[in-house]
């Protein structure tokens, strides 16, 4: 049996990718960032504050955090109220004691139960974004464009009935649909967390006007390494404090670029973590190469 003639056809494919949000270049070709005060490192530290169901539906398919226990998995479930409730202000304390300034994105579900910990994070200077409605609510394609649209207007407006107006967005799960970059920016957002094509900001075209990608590497995520991974403190905290060496070693010769990592509150918040938790931001918070900032402010710079 003969292919069809356009079996083998590919109407996206293109110099360097099959997408055209951003120009394609090499590493080589790109112009070369200089943070603030010269440093050479921006540091990206992200502190998601999650609310995790009971009983999730698992549709389109499981958020990787989510409890998929047998129902009730109270374990699983508690150990991420855990975090929220204490494991967090572990991580807060650690970045406050070191002069360290991170992005939080936070569930539109929990703006009104979590307030307490809102202000904290707001009186120490932290960035807040948007992290969707919930992690059972996670964009993509088959959803449509209407239901996605109302999702995000949903999650605006939660934030602007508590006084908050963000700039920057992460999608639950870091999830796009192929529209979700359009929709985020009608909605006002200009800073987005859910890619890592490069280790600088990059500038995405939609129909709603620019978006820079920030990016957020799952290569130093804590839960990725130390959960799904089952690597060691050890090798969690050396793994980021390589990649800080390295980025300054390069600096003169590829600019500035950024260091990002995450800290999830029920994994680094854990007491068993925490002398890895501070062997890293007292290291990033001692170094004077290294400028902490939230990703507006690391956005902000390379525009």
């Amino acid at each position: 049996m003969s292919l069809p003639e356009d079996y083998t056809a590919y109407p996206r494919r293109a110099y360097g990718m099959d997408q055209d949000r951003y120009d394609w270049r090499p590493e080589c070709g790109r112009q070369k960032v200089s943070w603030p005060g010269g440093k050479s490192v921006a540091g990206l530290i992200v502190v998601p504050v999650e609310e995790f169901m009971l009983k999730p539906s698992g549709k389109p398919f499981m958020h990787p955090s989510a409890v998929n226990g047998v129902y009730p998995d109270l374990r699983q479930y508690t150990a991420r109220d855990y975090g929220n409730r204490v494991g967090i202000f572990r991580i807060l304390d650690t970045l406050k004691a070191n002069g360290l300034t991170a992005t939080v994105p936070i569930n539109a579900s929990l703006l009104e139960t979590r307030r307490y910990l809102i202000d904290q994070i707001l009186a120490d200077g932290h960035e807040i974004a948007a992290y969707g409605l919930d992690t059972d609510h996670i964009h993509v394609t088959s959803l449509g464009e209407e239901t996605e649209t109302a999702w995000i207007e949903q999650t605006r407006a939660a934030f602007e009935a508590i006084g908050l107006r963000p700039r920057a967005w992460m999608s639950p799960a870091r999830q796009q649909s192929l529209v979700t970059l359009d929709l985020i920016a009608k909605a006002g957002f200009d800073v987005c967390l859910d890619w890592e094509q490069d280790s600088v900001p990059v500038t995405m075209g939609t129909s709603g006007g620019p978006v820079s990608a920030v990016p957020v590497t799952m290569e130093l995520d804590d839960r990725a390494l130390m959960i799904d991974r089952r690597q060691t403190e050890q090798s969690w905290s050396d793994q980021i404090l390589a990649a800080l060496d390295y980025l300054k070693e390069r600096a003169p010769v590829e600019g500035g670029q950024v260091l990002s990592f995450t800290l999830t509150p029920f994994v680094s918040g854990q007491p068993s973590r925490t002398w890895a938790l501070r062997k890293v931001l007292e290291a990033l918070g001692a170094d004077d190469a290294l400028w902490s900032a939230g990703a507006s402010a690391i956005a902000d710079a390379v525009k």
